[in-house]
């Protein structure tokens, strides 16, 4: 029996940051994420503002677009960027400030209690911040994706994710834009057996609460919303097999790594993954 692998640690990551009119909140982002792992990899998306000057003199690896080509794009570039430095893990994060870099330990510590899991930081603390139309899209992106990975995830629409080397070397994942994020998971789950664990994390939105700002989200919930879920739908005709899917995603609801209990009971060992 191979010996298992060892634990990653945050020399073993690649921080993958798309951007796209980032020039309000990038360079705090990189420097937060520059603080919990060395390696980090920008992606400008074709910026007609000042993100490119925003990150001068920051030891980072940055990948230039000549004209808008999408998240997708941005992410699948990133992904072999990552590899090619040697990176066992790459860790997603927003370039608008959204996501926070204290979290990655956390989504890093959830990746050695579950190997070879997808880990997603899942905004379920201090959801009161997300805005009803937000909230109300990704809960309804949860349930479509279920029925393309044939289990429940908690926040599949997050964007700050912990991916396996072996989950970014996928080739020929279809989608662009935010479809993307969607169908790595599901061909992660098809064609490797991998599944999700979710970490909890806090919902960051602008708010009269808060003295923060952030630009408007690129993610535009009835056209992006529509486009998910038309593509998933699609990809689960294709697939067939509706009532074992059924039966399956009734079988396996969201696993949420939570030690301290506010989510989800204490965790003891991680499960072992999906054959």
């Amino acid at each position: 029996m191979p010996d298992p692998a060892p634990p990653l640690g945050r020399h073993d990551l690649a921080v993958v940051i798309p951007a796209l009119n980032e020039a309000l909140r990038i360079r705090g982002v990189v420097e937060g994420a520059l603080a919990q792992c060395p390696r980090v990899i920008v992606i400008d998306d074709g910026s007609d503002d000042d993100t490119v000057a925003q990150l001068a003199g920051l030891p980072l690896t940055l990948l230039r677009h000549p004209r808008r080509m999408g998240k997708g794009a941005c992410l699948r570039d990133g992904f072999r960027e990552a590899l090619r430095q040697g990176a066992a893990a790459v860790l997603t994060m927003d370039g608008d400030g959204q996501h926070a870099a204290e979290d990655i330990p956390r989504l890093l510590a959830a990746a050695n209690r579950h190997p070879g899991r997808v880990v997603i930081g899942a905004r379920l603390r201090r959801r009161s911040q997300q805005p009803l139309p937000r909230r109300l899209a990704n809960e309804f992106g949860d349930w479509g994706l279920a029925w393309g990975t044939g289990y429940q995830i908690a926040d599949s629409q997050s964007g700050q994710r912990l991916y396996p080397a072996a989950v970014a070397a996928l080739e020929d994942v279809p989608g662009e834009d935010f479809v993307f994020e969607a169908q790595i998971l599901i061909s992660a789950s098809r064609r490797l057996g991998t599944r999700c664990v979710s970490v909890p994390i806090e919902s960051r939105y602008k708010s009269v609460h808060s003295g923060e700002q952030f630009r408007a989200s690129h993610f535009r919930p009835l056209r992006d919303l529509w486009r998910i879920t038309s593509h998933i739908v699609l990809q689960a005709l294709r697939y067939g097999q509706v009532p074992a899917v059924y039966r399956s995603i009734r079988a396996h609801p969201p696993l949420i790594d939570d030690p301290d209990g506010e989510f989800a009971a204490p965790l003891q060992a991680a499960p072992a993954p999906p054959a």
